[in-house]
This record gives structure tokens, C-alpha cells and sequence, in this order.
């Protein structure tokens, strides 16, 4: 099997993906996303591979992005497998459509308001404050806690939203949960919980991220806890998603994120799972399911 890894650099999850793809006899090749040529007429791009494992897109012009993502479509509607599909990776990389799915399939999620204007934005979070605790205000897209900020006083939230005004942002306003600095990473392939972390924060910071000097501890999750992060990563679509969960001090359990090109450096180290092979052969799960149409797949 022939396997193209699509992703905005090389390093240690590009290398890890070679690996177990080489370990069970496949063949790997690395590319950039900007390496997509697409032919038209006579000459109509051929694209020989078996599946593609599209990891990080990288940053560029609204064309450009559009462009990636809608190569991953075209390559996906000729019959080649896709793992993280398009789909799934619009889903998950955008934090409106995430929260609006995961409400929609029924999963807790925090109390959330997306908006334009920064009135409306103000309107938010002075009710959420009026109830006490702070707020947080993210951006639309990023991750490993970029651009996060966390207030709990009105006039320093509307600095914040006053600055975020002026890029152009939208405006994405979450009620914060008291968890004591910790959250809960599960890790799901192929419909199931390959394995989970806690995250604690690194000290004098409130964010959990292992990019950002969390500390994670391998963890053994309760089944309900499986059955959200299963459930969050089929409301998205992913064959593989790092899901973040966050329990509040008095117990109750929220879907926080999916992560559709998720991390898994902090995951191996804290628990020992070789996740790349559980990657690869989800991908050979697809593949045998193209071949056969009868075979089973997880893929939703």
C-alpha cells in the first residue's frame, strides 16, 4: 500500500507515521500540501496512491487554504481514501462548528456564544460573569492554546474584545469551568479509545496544553467518559481525533474540543501506546473498505 502523508512540515509525527507504515510493509511519501498540482482536459491529474494521511495545513491566503482543503476533497471523491477526511478536518479545525455538533449529538458542552459584533460579545460575557467565575475568549481556529485569554472583570474583557475588534475576529465567548487545572485528553481510532492522559497546567498558567509545559499522567477512563469522546469524534467524522474533556470540581463532564490533526508526542510519552500503528491501521481499515464494499468500516 501506497501511502502519501499530506502535511505543513516534517518532524517527529511525520517520522512516527513513516515508521509504522513501513513496520506493517506499506510504502510512505511526505509532500507539502503546496506540492498539489491539479490537471484538467487532456492531461487530467493521475494521483497513484492508495490513501493520504493529510496532517497540519499550513497557514496561508484565504484562496490558499480553500485550495488545500478542496484538493483533499477531489482526491476523496476519486476514490482515495482520506484520513482525517476534509470533512472532518472542517469540522474540528473550526471551534463554532465543533461546539454546534457536539450540541446537536446530544454531548455537554460549556455554556457558548458566537458572535460578530463586539456588543453582542460584551452582552455574553457580562451575563456569564454576572453569575460569577470568569470567561474565556477564543479564537474561531487554533490550538495548543494560542490566543486564549481568561477574564473575569467586565472592564478588562471589553479591552479584550476592543483589541479582537480590530482584526476582524469573531468573537468565541466561553463560560470557563472551574477543574482545578486539570482536563482529561482520550485519544479515539476506528471508533474506539486507544488510550487517555490528564493534563495538569504547568504552574502560573491555567491552560493544560503538553505544547505549553503541561504535565500529562496516563490515565484509565471511566466508560462514560469513552462513550463522549467515541460519540464526539463520530459527530465530527474522524477516523482519529484527540478529544479534550473537562471535569468541573463538582463532577460534571464536558466535551471541550475534537481535534482532527491531533498531537500524540505527550500521549505516547505519558502511556507507552504506539499510536502511529493504530493510525495505520485505521487507514488500512479504510482502504480494505474501498476494496470491498462489504468489509466493515468505523468511518462515518
Amino acid at each position: 500500500m501506497q501511502v502519501l502523508i499530506l502535511s505543513a512540515r516534517t518532524g517527529w509525527h511525520t517520522d512516527e507515521l513513516c515508521r509504522a507504515l513501513m513496520a506493517r510493509g506499506h510504502q510512505p511519501s511526505v509532500a507539502p500540501y503546496e506540492s498539489l498540482v491539479a490537471r484538467f482536459g487532456p492531461e487530467t491529474s493521475a494521483f497513484d496512491v492508495d490513501a493520504v494521511l493529510a496532517r497540519i495545513i499550513p497557514n496561508g491566503s484565504l484562496e490558499q487554504i480553500i485550495f488545500r482543503v478542496d484538493a483533499l476533497h477531489w482526491i476523496e471523491e476519486r476514490g482515495i481514501p482520506v484520513v482525517n477526511s476534509p470533512r472532518a478536518i472542517e469540522r474540528s479545525v473550526d471551534k463554532f462548528y465543533t461546539t454546534a455538533l457536539l450540541q446537536q449529538a446530544g454531548l455537554p458542552v460549556p455554556e457558548t456564544v458566537v458572535c460578530e459584533r463586539a456588543d453582542d460579545a460584551m452582552d455574553a460575557i457580562r451575563r456569564m460573569l454576572s453569575f460569577g467565575g470568569e470567561v474565556i475568549v477564543k479564537p474561531i481556529f487554533g490550538s495548543m492554546g494560542h490566543g486564549l485569554v481568561r477574564v473575569g472583570d467586565a472592564e478588562l474583557a471589553w479591552r479584550v474584545v476592543r483589541s479582537l475588534e480590530q482584526t476582524g475576529a469573531v468573537f468565541y465567548v466561553q463560560r470557563a469551568i472551574d477543574h482545578g487545572g486539570r482536563d482529561v485528553r482520550l485519544f479515539v481510532v476506528g471508533g474506539r479509545v486507544l488510550g487517555a492522559i490528564e493534563r495538569t497546567a504547568a504552574p502560573g498558567d491555567w491552560r493544560t496544553n503538553v505544547a505549553r509545559g503541561g504535565i500529562a499522567r496516563p490515565i484509565d477512563p471511566s466508560s462514560q467518559w469513552q462513550e463522549c469522546a467515541i460519540a464526539a469524534a463520530q459527530a465530527v467524522g474522524a477516523d482519529y481525533a484527540g478529544v479534550d474533556l473537562l471535569v468541573s470540581r463538582t463532577g460534571d463532564v464536558y466535551v471541550l474540543e475534537v481535534n482532527g490533526i491531533p498531537g500524540w508526542k505527550g500521549l505516547q510519552g505519558a502511556t507507552g501506546l504506539d499510536v502511529a500503528a493504530a493510525i495505520v491501521e485505521q487507514v488500512e481499515t479504510r482502504v480494505a473498505a474501498r476494496r470491498d464494499p462489504m468489509a466493515e468500516s468505523v468511518h462515518v
